[in-house]
């Protein structure tokens, strides 16, 4: 039996399905979350209660589970956790437990957006002028290298949360010291050094994209899938359409080779006079995958068998393009 768990479940929903889906009768999908009315936890064939990612207890909690439910894989959802599961790696490993999430090197680069940042311009690719130092992103908007409006944001963030937006100078220092003070009241406290913790960056308008880059469990880049976000919600792809696009596909295919993660990264990317700008990294499963994986992706049976020890055609991992689909709202029971 191959039983997965997946951590901070939340509104994962679909993406339990999916990996349940292609288990079929071969194993379990075990949910863990702070909640058990979270919704994705109705996906599961076992439930289990844990505290708060930062509780001093919470990695002996998730070993526990994962050695009651006989686990051999385990899948994060959430950006908080991830440099957690990352550090402790080897303790679930001694126990026959692999984490599919990238090497602490890795997580580090993209969980801090100004490593990110600095990380796509060192392989040659096109990212907005970020700063994090408020001096100087003054002094930039005075020599005329940086324009308004500009994007300010945790940088160590996740999701859309204290995203903002200023277009003129006296916007720029007020929303710096609310922000300042918003991070150090927020659970961001926790994983926010220093004193400069938040990112001012150019604002790129144009099309949006969502890339999927998929690596097998050793590193290896074996599929790329874009996606044309059409509308976004709360920060998350909303309605998508997967496209053929080789250059973004290239980008993929080239962070995937460099950063050597396991398992998905979510990559935003923006096309501004048919420029393309890579935003954010994300090593994990993210809100656009579900695009993907309607459209022909099936990484999930990928992964499955990889656990195996099998082998797949990396066909699988190429979606049908032209294909656009839409999220929406139901009810499911979470007694």
């Amino acid at each position: 039996m191959l039983n997965i768990l997946f951590t901070c479940a939340g509104r994962r929903t679909y993406l339990l399905k999916y990996f349940k889906e292609q288990l079929g009768d071969g194993g379990k999908i075990i949910g863990a979350d702070m909640q058990l009315s979270a919704p994705a936890l109705s996906a599961a064939d076992i439930k289990e209660k844990v505290p708060a990612v930062y509780s001093a207890d919470y990695i002996d909690c998730i070993l526990d589970i994962c050695q009651r439910n006989n686990v051999k894989a385990i899948i994060c959802l959430n950006d908080l956790e991830l440099p957690i599961l990352a550090e402790n790696r080897k303790r679930f490993e001694e126990h026959g437990i692999l984490p599919i999430v990238a090497d602490k090197e890795v997580i580090d680069i993209c969980f801090d957006k100004y490593l990110t940042a600095r990380y796509v311009e060192s392989l040659g690719l096109n990212t907005p002028k970020t700063f994090i130092s408020l001096d100087k992103a003054k002094e930039a908007i005075g020599n005329g290298e940086l324009r308004f409006p500009l994007v300010l944001k945790p940088r160590w963030g996740s999701g859309s949360i204290g995203i903002e937006f200023v277009n003129n100078m006296e916007e720029l220092d007020e929303v710096y010291a609310m922000l300042l003070k918003k991070v150090r009241k927020s659970i961001l406290s926790e994983v926010s050094k220093g004193n400069e913790y938040i990112l001012i960056q150019e604002k790129i308008e144009g099309q949006e994209y969502g890339i999927d880059v998929m690596n097998d469990l050793n590193g290896n880049n074996r599929g790329v899938s874009v996606k044309k976000k059409l509308a976004m919600r709360a920060g998350e792809t909303d309605k998508a359409q997967t496209v053929d696009n080789t250059a973004i596909r290239e980008i993929g295919r080239k962070l995937g080779q460099s950063l050597r993660h396991i398992g998905n990264l979510d990559v935003d990317v923006f096309e501004r006079h048919g420029e393309y700008y890579v935003l954010e990294l994300n090593p994990r499963f993210g809100g656009g995958f579900p695009f993907s994986y309607e459209a022909g992706v099936n990484f999930p049976k990928a992964i499955i068998e990889w656990l195996k020890g099998n082998e797949i055609d990396d066909s699988i991992l190429i979606p049908a393009y032209g294909k656009t689909f839409a999220k929406c709202d139901y009810l499911v029971n979470v007694e």
